[in-house]
């Protein structure tokens, strides 16, 4: 959820801001391309994050979200400062992405777990996990 917020709060920054530079380099009547280049590049931008933020505004405000369970096949990168793990729902074919997840004792595609991963209604923003041993229903971890 935090990568959200940071998105749609930078997405409206840099939309504010070059307006700003707009409206300033209209009022001084200098057009410098390097000035016009850097507050197109800005306002494009930030319209790019909005576009791809503010349609799941609704239902990160009213907290509308979806549980999408079923078995996965979890696999780790760990090669940064931060593991990121790849939720890969075999019943679905969807793929959701935790950042900063602890290591697991075994994962791979050989190894199956049942995982229960919450996200927005239209299913571009995770927001929580729950991994369960596959036979058991035992859980094992969960982000909460």
């Amino acid at each position: 959820m935090l990568m959200y917020y940071f998105m749609l709060i930078l997405g409206v920054l840099m939309v504010i801001g070059a307006a700003f530079f707009f409206i300033a380099i209209y009022v001084d009547k200098e057009y410098p391309l390097s000035i016009v280049g850097k507050s197109l590049g800005s306002f494009l931008l930030g319209v790019l994050l909005l576009w791809i933020t503010l349609p799941s505004l609704k239902y990160v405000v009213l907290k509308e979200y979806d549980v999408v369970s079923g078995k996965c096949v979890i696999e780790i990168d760990s090669s940064s400062r931060t593991s990121e793990a790849d939720f890969k729902m075999l019943d679905t074919d969807d793929i959701f992405t935790f950042r900063d997840i602890p290591e697991l004792d075994a994962y791979g595609k050989s190894i199956p777990y049942f995982c229960e991963v919450t996200v927005t209604k239209d299913h571009m923003f995770e927001i929580s996990y729950k991994i369960y041993d596959s036979k058991t229903r035992k859980l094992i971890l969960t982000s909460e």
